[in-house]
């Protein structure tokens, strides 16, 4: 124990340990160097001259943006594209293209079984330990391990791990990140020992009453030994639930099974996400070999033709939405805090699912939605076998699909948040005739694997999968947009039930709003943005309100995952064609700089069953339109509202039922069953309120807002007030550009300059807007209407953070950030 310690020491790692097993985290003291580097896996390389990076890490994050990184000339057919053209910010404008090395060293105990354990490296791996090659692994996305025991020096002498990664043009959809962007582990065990992702719980029965639980244990190197296995199970508050101490002659080919009662179980939902730990030693001959505990929850999940997705017996619509894996400004290099932050976000908007588009999570999204309360559909591959990217994954689909399914199942097969496994999105094999037999395939897999869970694919060729045989045999179709066809494929479908895999794609800009107001696909702006009334989309998709409908009136429908919760890093659409600098994406309800844009508050207003919403749509500051019809939108839970500007009403307005809006001639008619319409207001500077009444006519709640003077000084409003002083936690601060009576100049962008002193560094910011091309790791930037947020990291120390923001011609703002 105590040389375990002292390796903690000496080179400043994260570990867990058992006086058995000790999973150490590789964080601090890589080497990197971007660029082809000969005999780099030598121990004896000289990499002094290299920069020192702590992992994870995103080689090309800090850019710079440019219009020729990754150029591609390409028909997108599931944009229903017929000819190709010139994509650029496909992939964000950033340099992820190329080689990159990483080197580090770690020391090891004697007589242990050692275990290199990757979350993820983008992409195309290959490790080296001493200098010889221990194995590759492709997919960027996925986890992987190797048994290193037979590469490292077993004299107490350093060892050299060393990791080549390349990314190869036009290998992808959007921005992947690049490098050791997910967190390395090295994990020492006795010979006998559970191996990675080695157990596997699943709960038979369960019921108000008690639940059954089993809990099977594979082991290695166990053939010979008789095994004694005492598993106890805790409750979230560390208290023992249930035990058993079994023993029994190893069988190689089996695992050691056990099963226990849990009385009274606490059933896990996104409102109450009840976790357990199942703690398990094993001993063999007598003694104590391994450790090894497992997380998990007790819930059930049913799915019923006709009648649609049941948890823990009753039914309820999936409010979920899909994210790619980039953090924003701070690229793909995972952050444990910053995925904290997206999920409190999405949390308070009544976000209750998340769809990992369109591959393997991170193990700390998984974590913390078991924690948070999220289910969640994890989803391999954007591509099996035919090509979507020239350099895409079906290079590699023949000879590692099963091997990246069967890792991703055994990661994640015991969270309790995973509700269903997706093998694939909008892959071009469904329009193929055994494309088929390619789903079955992977459907197979995951039944082998885990047969406690349902799969479900995201078709967006429904002729295609209708006639062909691929959407019938799926356990769950999944639609990707096409909702005027949802009736048809419920009716021909065996399954009898359809679930929006991916939803909306409405596009908008936070602070943005266009004139005049109307429901329009594909429409281009001068300014490549995209307006925040919430009425664009692109040519295969929708806007929100279609979605609600579908949702409320059918039973068979299962829910959906909205086209994004945020914005992203590259598939710039509409701006796509040849229209640099946009290079991230509108998609998003919540922006780049994770600041909510109004459609935030739309799905807020019809998920979030906890808290009321009133929310007005647009600001009410408009030099040059005084006297002109300006449409207000008003977001809120309550069935009516009153208008009032400058004192003046226009009158109340409801929320139309279904019968108003099938028999209304209204081009907004869909819109007001969901949002409160005025389309006569006038604008005038000064006050714009709204009141709200409830269901019985009683006056509830009132939102003002007020036209903007001039800037007057920098408002900062953070996330948190505290940080850990651990070297990894974040603040997230927005930095807004107000008038002497804090209102929001959405007019007057101006660049702010930000400076960080004591316990805490800047790492990064972003104003939201997709044509900026300042570099996320500059501490200068400009608002985009009136609004950027910064990222400061905590250094390790306790003490306290100061972060001041300043601006010409208006008044510098400071806060403060304690660090414990």
């Amino acid at each position: 124990m105590k040389k375990i310690l002292f390796l903690a020491v000496a080179f400043s790692f994260s570990l867990v340990i058992h006086a058995q097993r000790s999973s150490i985290t590789l964080e601090k003291g890589w080497r990197f160097m971007k660029g082809e580097q000969a005999n780099a896996s030598d121990p004896l390389f000289d990499d002094s001259k290299w920069e020192t990076v702590v992992v994870p890490h995103d080689w090309a994050i800090t850019g710079p943006f440019d219009r020729n990184n990754d150029l591609q000339d390409v028909a997108i057919v599931q944009d229903m594209e017929k000819k190709a053209s010139l994509k650029t910010g496909r992939t964000g404008g950033l340099p992820y293209m190329g080689v990159g090395w990483y080197r580090t060293t770690f020391k090891t105990l004697p007589h242990k079984k050692v275990e290199l354990l990757f979350d993820g490296a983008m992409s195309e791996a290959k490790i080296y330990v001493n200098g010889k090659e221990v194995g590759e692994w492709p997919y960027g996305y996925n986890s992987f391990h190797f048994d290193v025991t037979p590469y490292v020096n077993q004299d107490g002498k350093t060892n050299l791990l060393a990791v080549r990664l390349e990314n190869k043009i036009h290998s992808s959809r959007w921005y992947p990140g690049a490098g050791l962007y997910r967190n390395v582990h090295l994990i020492m065990t006795d010979s006998i020992r559970v191996p990675v992702w080695g157990t596997y719980v699943t709960t038979p029965h369960v019921s108000a009453d008690f639940a059954s639980v089993s809990l099977k244990t594979q082991l290695d190197n166990a053939e010979s030994a008789n095994i004694r296995m005492v598993t106890t199970i805790l409750d979230a508050d560390g208290r023992v639930v249930t035990s058993k101490d079994n023993t029994r002659g190893m069988d190689k080919n089996k695992p050691f099974e056990q099963h226990f009662i849990v009385e009274k179980p606490h059933l896990w939902s996104p409102e109450t996400p009840y976790l357990y730990t199942a703690k398990s030693k094993i001993y063999a001959g007598g003694k104590l070999v391994d450790q090894y505990d497992t997380r998990f929850g007790i819930r059930s999940v049913e799915f019923i033709a006709d009648r649609g997705f049941f948890l823990n017996g009753r039914q309820r619509k999936f409010q979920g939405v899909c994210n790619h894996h980039d953090l924003g400004p701070l690229g793909a290099a995972v952050n444990r805090e910053a995925l904290r932050h997206q999920l409190t976000l999405l949390k308070d908007m009544g976000c209750d699912a998340i769809r990992t588009s369109h591959n393997m999570p991170a193990p700390e999204l998984v974590e913390l939605c078991d924690e948070m309360g999220f289910m969640m559909v994890i989803e391999p591959f954007d591509e099996w076998d035919t090509a979507k990217c020239e350099n895409g994954y079906h290079r590699f689909f023949k000879t590692w699909a099963e091997k990246d399914m069967v890792n991703m199942l055994h990661q994640y097969r015991n969270s309790a948040s995973v509700v269903m496994w997706s093998i694939g999105n909008e892959v071009p094999t469904q329009c193929n005739a055994e494309g088929y037999r390619v789903a079955g395939y992977l459907q197979d897999i995951c039944h082998r694997e885990d047969p406690t869970r349902l799969v479900t694919c995201g078709m967006d060729q429904v002729s295609c999968v209708l006639e062909n045989g691929f959407a019938s045999i799926l356990d769950i179709p999944g639609l990707n947009y096409r909702t005027q066809r949802y009736h048809e494929a419920y009716q021909k479908l065996p399954q009898n039930m359809i679930l929006g895999s991916e939803t909306a794609s409405t596009v908008s800009s936070r602070g943005t709003y266009k004139f005049p107001v109307r429901l329009q696909g594909q429409v281009l702006h001068p300014d490549h943005q995209s307006s925040g009334y919430d009425t664009e989309y692109c040519s295969w998709s929708n806007v929100p309100d279609v979605d609600f409908s579908l949702a409320e009136d059918y039973p068979w429908t299962l829910g959906q995952f909205v086209w994004t919760g945020f914005d992203y890093l590259g598939e710039p659409s509409p701006y796509s064609v040849d229209s640099w600098p946009s290079h991230s994406s509108l998609f998003g309800i919540i922006d780049l700089a994770s600041i909510p844009k109004d459609r935030y508050y739309l799905y807020r207003s019809h998920w979030n069953k906890q808290s009321h919403t009133l929310h007005i749509v647009p600001h009410w500051t408009w030099p040059g339109r005084e006297g002109k019809a300006t449409p207000v939108f008003v977001y809120t839970d309550y069935p009516e509202a009153e208008l009032f500007a400058n004192g003046k009403s226009y009158g109340r307005q409801h929320k139309w039922s279904r019968e108003e809006v099938q028999s209304s001639t209204d081009s907004l008619a869909l819109l007001r069953r969901y949002r409160l319409i005025w389309t006569d207001a006038i604008y005038e500077p000064g006050e714009l309120k709204v009141v709200a009444y409830d269901a019985h006519g009683n006056k509830s709640s009132e939102e003002t807002i007020h036209t903007a003077g001039k800037p007057h000084h920098l408002e900062l409003v953070a996330n948190r007030t505290n940080l850990k002083a651990d070297g990894k936690d974040l603040v997230y601060i927005t930095v807004r550009l107000v008038d002497v009576n804090n209102n929001l100049c959405t007019g007057d962008d101006r660049m702010i300059s930000m400076k960080v002193n004591g316990a805490g560094y800047y790492k990064a910011a972003a104003n939201g807007d997709a044509t900026c091309l300042v570099p996320f790791n500059r501490s200068s930037m400009p608002t985009f209407k009136g609004q950027l947020s910064a990222i400061v990291q905590s250094s390790g120390n306790s003490g306290t953070i100061t972060f001041e923001a300043s601006a010409k011609g208006v008044k510098t703002g400071k806060l403060s950030i304690q660090v414990n």
